[in-house]
Parts: C-alpha cells; structure tokens; sequence
C-alpha cells in the first residue's frame, strides 16, 4: 500500500463530518473508521494483509454508520487515518493511542516514539478529530438542539483464539441510561445475540470519546460494538443499519420522546 500524502499535513486530518444538519438527535461517531496509513507515517511496516486487517481500523463500521445515517437523518463524524497511526478513542497518554502491539502482532513503526513523535501524531489526528467532533455537539447546543452520541465500532468473531458469541454489545461509562434502553431495545427487536459491557467495557478504556465529548455535557451517550463477519460487505452493513435504526429511535424515544418525535 503506497502512503498518500494528505493536502492538510502539518495542519492536521480533520474529523470528516456528514450530514452535520440531520433532523435527528442522535450524532454518530466511528473513531475507527479508516485503515488509511498516509505521509508521514507510510505503513508503520506492516504487510498489506495486516494493514487490511481489524488491527487497522473496524471493517465494517463506518459502512453501517453511514446506514444509520441515513435512515436515522442522523449527523456523522469519522476519522480519517488509521488507528494504528493514532487511536482518536484514546487520550494521548494512554499507550493504545499509538499502539506499539495489536493483539498478536507488533506495530514496528510505533516502537520507541519519542515524545516529540508522539505529540506530532496528537496535533496531526487527535486534537484536530476531537475538534471536529466537539464543533458539531457544541453547535447543536448552541441552538437549544436534544443531542445523544452514539459511536460504532466493530470486534472480531475471534480474540486470541477464543470464539466470540456475542454478535451485539452496548458499552456504557458513567451514564448507562441510552445503553441500558438499546439493549433492552436490540433484545427486543433484532434476534442478535446481544450483551451489555461485551466484548469490552469502560474498564479497557474502550469510552474516551464519551468521557470527554458526551458526559461533561449531560448528553445520553452509548457505544454499539457489531461482531466485524455480520458487516462484511456492503450488502450486510446495509442489512445492519436496518435492523438498528429502530433500535436506536425507539431507545431513545423510551428516554426522551420529545427529542425523538
């Protein structure tokens, strides 16, 4: 995979927002959307199959993101690099934002970063994608707008050799209401096998993204983790976005049925 230099270097690769004005109050973030390795960074050493692999990004997610952005009318921002050039659901302190191991391989163009290193990555991705991302909750604010975050993401079947039977897990940090009413809505609704804090929870520090842009605001906010082979082409995402569109309306309307009308 040859780097691709990005017009924004050094200023920054931006959160790339769609559909910013959408009806509905739901705002939808997919943190780990791309497997793109652009200049400076190039393939961090990795072979092609590894740069395609879930290490990357989450196959599948910004798919069924941009789903449920349509058929929710919902507003969308996603990141533009890899996660393994920097994690944006990470802090810059954490050691997964630049992740120097995904499960079992070895990342050899993140061993040893500097400091200098690694606060180039933190201006470059992270500040400019959490701007981005805090731009749109803020306008909304700013008009009196109801806002709930929802961010997506996909795991694999398999992790460390161990099968994965959960197909559908709803992750939550300090406030599970929106969690709590999307699992009960999904179990209700899509015949997934469903799970609440699977397979990760705010222990692995899986909710930075809703710690900093969700909970200091009050907003409802939630995590929806889809097994990655339920996702694994257009066709499926679309089939995806389907079944969970109603999931999240009627989750959100169990909470706040002015907001969701």
């Amino acid at each position: 995979m040859t780097a691709l230099a990005e017009p924004g270097f050094p200023g920054g690769f931006s959160g790339l927002v769609e559909n910013e004005s959408g009806a509905s109050p739901i705002v939808l973030v997919c943190e780990h959307a791309s497997r793109m390795m652009p200049a400076p960074w190039g393939d961090l050493g990795l072979s092609e199959d590894q740069r395609r692999a879930h290490i990357a990004w989450d196959p599948g997610a910004l798919g069924l993101a941009r789903g449920l952005s349509a058929r929710l009318d919902a507003a969308l921002v996603h990141a533009p690099v890899s996660r393994l050039i920097y994690d944006c659901n990470r802090a810059p302190d954490q050691a997964g934002a630049m992740a120097v191991r995904s499960e079992v391989h070895v990342i050899p163009g993140n061993q040893n970063l500097s400091a200098e290193e690694r606060a180039a990555r933190t201006e470059a991705v992270y500040l400019p994608f959490q701007a981005a991302l805090h731009g749109v909750l803020m306008r909304r604010l700013a008009r009196g707008r109801a806002t709930a975050v929802v961010t997506i993401h996909s795991f694999t079947p398999v992790w460390h050799g161990q099968p994965r039977a959960v197909e559908f897990g709803v992750i939550h940090d300090a406030d599970d209401r929106l969690a709590r009413a999307i699992l009960a809505e999904a179990q209700a609704q899509t015949g997934l096998h469903c799970g609440l804090n699977e397979p990760y929870s705010a222990a692995d520090d899986v909710t930075h993204t809703l710690r900093v842009q969700a909970t200091p605001y009050g907003l409802l906010n939630a995590m929806l983790e889809i097994r990655n082979d339920l996702i694994a082409d257009a066709a499926a995402e679309a089939a995806m976005a389907e079944r969970l569109a109603p999931v999240l309306r009627a989750a959100l309307h169990s909470l706040s049925p002015a907001a969701a009308a």
